[in-house]
């Protein structure tokens, strides 16, 4: 089926016979709207029959003649990760109550193989997004981190080396990394090595209507759900899009952890996902109209875009990796801080907020906020400079939307209210 279908149809009549509203329905049929099974647990008739689902559910079954306990399963989250794995041409797919804790779960899986030999190294290509960045430069979870371009990963790789980890395109620069480039040096390494390195992509900015990282050897494909995924700012969520085998290692992982997708979240994004191709494709259209206006505009600087700059890299990469630019672009005011923060304090229609794939427009400062718990000179290592503004463009009239960049434009050449002092780093978390 395409793409448009699958996003329809996939995941549905996934309701759980052994749940209560599978019961429920016995055989009248199967509803034709998904259900939010809001239980967090689930009788039992026989001890033998759900020591026997509690065993499999502990070794990372998807599904078993029990839920037992909605941390360890629950049907609503289900029916989202079947849909999510048919989009992604995956196997299984496992969702998480946030992007940052699919991420983690994905860290930690891929720390250790089954033997219980520990591999807790991963060599990261920057930018990402803020939290992983942190995460990843703290050794929050016991992770070591080398930071490299993306045709260093290779000579980056060593003996405790588990995870191989990129963001395309970046947040927020819009960088684009060759998936088939960076797995087909892990791939030569591994036989140096004697064993698999896992390759994780965080492909949030494409979302699987652009771009599929399994189908260039990637290990997962890592999606923060809150953005584009559920597509209107009102549920918060992580999937990992990967192998049977990779699927269980995180769906024990997400036992122990405790973080299981909510299914009211669940429902919510399984049901943005319906509409998730033709609303990427006309957020597109409106950002590729903007991205070029926005390049042409005296007050602009630069403009961070897949393909505008007509780059041969960046062409080759939207020909046969990614199946357009997306709807996320940066640009740079003239002017320095003072200029971006006028003009962004001056926008009417546009949202000042944190997030990006809403149908609404929305813009905010990295360095401000999403990337700020990342230190200073990290950040101008990773191209991301203190007057970058990251701009998520909707569905609302481009005509609109130019209007209110055109006019806050016009005013933040004209007037700065603030200067590099006063932006201060916080504390780390």
């Amino acid at each position: 089926m395409r793409l448009e279908t699958v996003a329809v149809s996939a995941g549905r009549g996934r309701i759980d016979t052994a749940s209560p509203l599978g019961r429920s329905l016995g055989e009248s049929g199967v509803a034709h709207v998904p259900g939010i099974d809001l239980s967090t647990t689930y009788g039992f008739r026989t001890s033998t029959a759900v020591a026997a689902s509690m065993d499999a559910l502990l070794g990372g079954d998807f599904e078993t003649a029990n839920p037992v306990y909605a941390r360890l399963h629950n049907p609503t989250v289900a029916g989202f990760e079947a849909a999510l794995a048919q989009l992604e041409a995956a196997p299984e797919a496992v969702a998480f109550a946030t992007g940052m804790a699919a991420i983690t779960a994905v860290l930690m899986a891929a720390a250790r193989d089954a033997k219980g030999r520990a591999f807790p190294h991963v060599v990261a290509v920057r930018p990402v997004y803020g939290g992983t960045d942190h995460i990843l430069t703290s050794s929050l979870i016991g992770s070591t981190v080398s930071w490299v371009e993306e045709h260093e990963v290779a000579s980056a790789i060593g003996e405790d080396t588990g995870l191989v980890f990129l963001e395309t395109p970046a947040n927020p620069t819009l960088t684009m990394i060759d998936i088939r480039c960076v797995v087909d040096q892990v791939r030569r390494i591994e036989g140096r090595l004697g064993r698999p390195v896992a390759v994780a992509v965080d492909s949030t900015f494409a979302t699987p209507v652009l771009q599929n990282p399994l189908s260039f050897g990637a290990d997962f494909s890592v999606h923060s759900a809150t953005k584009f995924l559920g597509g209107h700012g009102d549920a918060m969520g992580g999937v990992v899009a990967t192998s049977e085998s990779w699927a269980r290692r995180l769906r024990q992982v997400r036992m122990i952890t405790g973080g299981i997708l909510h299914p009211l979240a669940g429902y919510l994004l399984h049901r943005g996902l319906q509409t998730l191709p033709i609303r990427m494709r006309g957020q597109q259209k409106n950002a590729e109209v903007l991205a070029g206006r926005l390049g042409a505009h005296p007050a602009v600087e630069s403009v961070s875009f897949p393909g505008l700059n007509g780059s041969e890299r960046e062409n080759a990469l939207l020909a046969t990796q990614q199946r357009g630019p997306g709807s996320v672009l940066s640009f740079r005011v003239r002017g320095g801080v003072s200029s971006s923060q006028r003009v962004l304090e001056s926008l009417k229609l546009i949202t000042r907020a944190v997030s990006l794939g809403s149908v609404d427009t929305l813009i905010q400062a990295p360095a401000l906020l999403t990337h700020r718990v990342v230190d200073p000179s990290d950040r101008v290592r990773s191209g991301v400079p203190e007057d970058l503004l990251r701009l998520s463009v909707g569905l609302e009239s481009v005509e609109d939307l130019w209007d209110d960049l055109e006019r806050a434009l016009g005013e933040g050449r004209t007037t700065a209210r603030s200067t590099r002092s006063d932006i201060h780093t916080p504390h780390r978390v």
